[in-house]
């Protein structure tokens, strides 16, 4: 009977089992392969040889360490702001009781918005061209400063700019799985804790964080992984051609090395997605090792 039991549960499973063979398993090991032969030609389907030479190239290529370099400012600066200011939101709409609903829809708007919309947007507001200045710029003039190009001008501009959108974008989903985990939380600490005369600030340090830890991690989990994976919220502020703009991250850098102008190197794009998944690997798993000592599951 368990041996039936067994079979049919193997039978229930196979579809996802073939669909994570075909979809992920086999693209996995092609990658490594590819990222392996050295001087492969796309148009024969030839190389020269197996060796680490595919990833002593990427990571000395200039584009490949300016990726990389913007990749890790957005996910440092973005992640840990995202998440705090979303925390903030949450709070405040938690307290609300009167048009709750319509604020949460309000901030859920640039969720449900098309990224290149969003994007066109931001690069309408803080261009500042001879006879299209933005509106950031035109109060930046009229506060006595000068007018900043963060589209096309001066790094640091176009990093600000980045992150501001990237921070917009990700901050709904983020405010509203923090908003239902508050609301999750038992009313009864509270009320305890108000009888003993805790303060707000206590109370949120001893119960509501501990309470939503799970969540919060999660989303700085996710935050990390999904930053990792920018790509088209730089397009969408910058088009395609993020090399000339400084702004390229290692997934575009990828997809240049695939089809882009300089494209038709796929053991490039294999070993620098190998790479990308290396990283985000190892900073999960640093992650994961440190939630086991500070979050609390409930």
């Amino acid at each position: 009977m368990k041996k039936k039991n067994n079979l049919k549960a193997w039978l229930y499973l196979l579809p996802a089992i073939l669909f994570l063979a075909v979809f992920m398993i086999y693209p996995l090991i092609d990658v490594c392969v590819y990222s392996l032969e050295e001087n492969y030609s796309f148009a024969s389907g030839t190389s020269s040889g197996i060796g680490l030479a595919n990833f002593r190239y990427v990571l000395s290529d200039p584009y490949f360490v300016q990726a990389l370099k913007n990749t890790f400012l957005i996910v440092i600066i973005t992640v840990p702001v995202s998440t705090g200011v979303s925390l903030l939101i949450s709070l405040g709409l938690s307290s609300i009781k009167k048009l709750q609903q319509a604020f949460q829809t309000i901030y859920f708007l640039p969720y449900v918005t098309n990224t290149l919309a969003v994007g066109l947007v931001f690069m309408i507001l803080f261009q500042d061209k001879e006879r299209a200045r933005g509106l950031v710029n035109q109060l930046i003039v009229w506060l006595g400063g000068t007018g900043v190009d963060f589209i096309g001008g001066p790094y640091w501009a176009k990093m600000f700019v980045m992150c501001f959108y990237t921070v917009w974008v990700v901050m709904p989903f983020k405010i509203l799985i923090m908003t239902s985990a508050l609301a999750s939380v038992n009313q009864d600490y509270y009320k305890a804790a108000k009888v003993d005369g805790a303060s707000s600030f206590r109370i949120f340090r001893k119960i509501t964080l501990p309470m939503i830890s799970s969540t919060v991690f999660y989303l700085i989990i996710t935050g990390f992984i999904g930053a990792f994976k920018a790509y088209s919220d730089e397009v969408a502020l910058f088009g395609t051609n993020l090399n000339a703009a400084g702004m390229n991250t290692i997934v575009g850098y990828v997809y240049d090395m695939l089809y882009g102008s300089s494209g038709g190197y796929p053991s490039y794009a294999a070993a620098a997605a190998l790479i990308l998944f290396a990283i985000v690997f190892t900073i999960t798993y640093i992650n994961l090792t440190v939630s086991r000592r500070t979050v609390q599951y409930v």
